[in-house]
């Protein structure tokens, strides 16, 4: 039986058992620099293939000759692939070893999108696109884990570092995507550069492969959760879907609310980049100060605070005070960095922090998938932001409360003795 040590300021961990090889992995690799460079890597490359897209959006509709239905469903494709292909990750990584499954995954995403760049017709196009969502999906759950794997006692620090490069990349590809494409001669090559930034980051992950060998079904399956029986994994699951949801609608629709309170489209495009660019610094910020205390609810209650105080601004003054409110909005999309620290705090082991990480994600993406349409429905029908943003109120008063449930100090596997 193992012992676990928690320490008093709650980021005490259990030892990892025998069979994961936790200790042969460090004393081998040449340090964890060449890990921690392959976790930054990869962080950089989990947003670029959605937003390099939305960047080209009109010209890849004109190209490949989509409807608005068609390119209503690209928009929406990387949520339902998220969610549907996240959720065989564990299943994986439990067979051939998450380093394998890792360095797979960043390679099935550098291919897809270096097809889907090649290609004039919109059945390849999905494919390809799914392709390399499902390889995003994979990284999105494995990462956490590793984390906890690799730096057991650093989970805010390194979850810090990559969800700031995961937020960097999404503002570098939303920026440089359109003028690349112009450079190079149009939205096949503007896509087609993301493929070789992914390609990189497989690098690192092709020399730690070998640490997966003789950890097959018989060994790294040996433990296994069910998130889905444990309270802690549905209050994890509802609050990240409920963040994950409010910063798809963010992302958007609020260039246009900006634009119906008298904004120009230029204006409101800079309002929107600096939501992001605030984003920053917090991601890095909000899971060390996560993991410096054991119980998450106080800054759960801020962030949650900071949502409703941003969208009740967008209520009643969206010009007036237009920034900031996306101040407010930037501070409580930190949640975000927020839920992907406290799924490493909420389980004792790798192979916890992975089936809470897919459990987590899974769901949540479904549910978030669901936000731009109705946020979308209630706008055309009512020709207001009153509803809409009504809506979003709501979605914060359900984050705020299982919020509560899942900032509070407890384990997965403890939860799943007790089932």
């Amino acid at each position: 039986m193992t012992t676990v040590t928690v320490e008093p300021n709650g980021r005490g961990v259990a030892p990892e058992p025998p069979s994961l090889g936790a200790g042969r992995l460090s004393t081998s690799v040449s340090g964890t620099g060449l890990v921690l460079l392959g976790i930054v890597l990869v962080a950089l490359n989990l947003r670029p293939a959605v937003t390099s897209l939305g960047a080209l959006l009109d010209e890849v509709r004109a190209g490949l000759h989509l409807s608005g239905t068609m390119a209503g469903l690209i928009t929406t494709l990387p949520v339902l692939s998220f969610a549907a292909f996240g959720s065989i990750t564990p299943r994986l990584a439990r067979r051939f070893g998450p380093h394998r499954v890792l360095s797979s995954a960043v390679a099935l995403l550098s291919l897809g999108l270096l097809a889907r760049a090649l290609t004039d017709s919109a059945l390849v196009f999905f494919g390809t696109s799914a392709l390399a969502l499902a390889g995003i999906a994979s990284a999105n759950v494995l990462l956490p884990g590793l984390v906890k794997r690799h730096f057991p006692t650093r989970v805010g620090m390194v979850t810090g570092v990559y969800t700031m490069t995961l937020t960097l990349g999404t503002a570098i590809a939303a920026a440089t995507t359109v003028p690349m494409a112009q450079a190079l001669g149009g939205w096949h090559w503007g896509l087609a550069v993301w493929a070789g930034v992914a390609a990189v980051a497989v690098l690192p992950w092709l020399f730690l492969r070998r640490h997966d060998r003789g950890e097959g079904a018989t060994t790294v399956g040996a433990s296994r959760v069910r998130p889905a029986r444990t309270r802690i994994g549905w209050a994890l699951a509802v609050f990240f879907g409920a963040q994950s949801l409010s910063a798809y609608v963010v992302m958007g629709w609020l260039p246009q609310l900006y634009r119906d309170a008298g904004f120009s489209a230029q204006t409101a495009g800079l309002l929107v980049a600096g939501l992001m660019a605030v984003g920053v610094p917090l991601a890095l910020f909000m899971p060390a100060l996560a993991a410096r205390r054991p119980d998450q609810r106080p800054v759960v209650a801020v962030l949650v605070a900071a949502t409703a105080a941003g969208y009740l601004g967008l209520i009643f003054a969206p010009h007036a005070g237009a920034l900031v409110w996306t101040v407010l909005l930037a501070v409580g999309q930190s949640a975000f960095p927020l839920t992907l620290a406290m799924i490493g705090l909420r389980s004792r082991t790798p192979e916890g922090t992975v089936a809470l990480s897919a459990f987590a994600q899974s769901a949540g993406y479904l549910m978030a998938a669901a936000g731009p349409m109705v946020v979308g429905a209630l706008y055309t029908s009512t020709h207001s932001w009153l509803l809409p943003l009504a809506f979003l109120l709501g979605i914060v008063v359900l984050q705020g409360a299982v919020g509560m449930v899942a900032g509070r100090p407890q384990y997965l596997e403890d939860a799943r003795l007790r089932d």
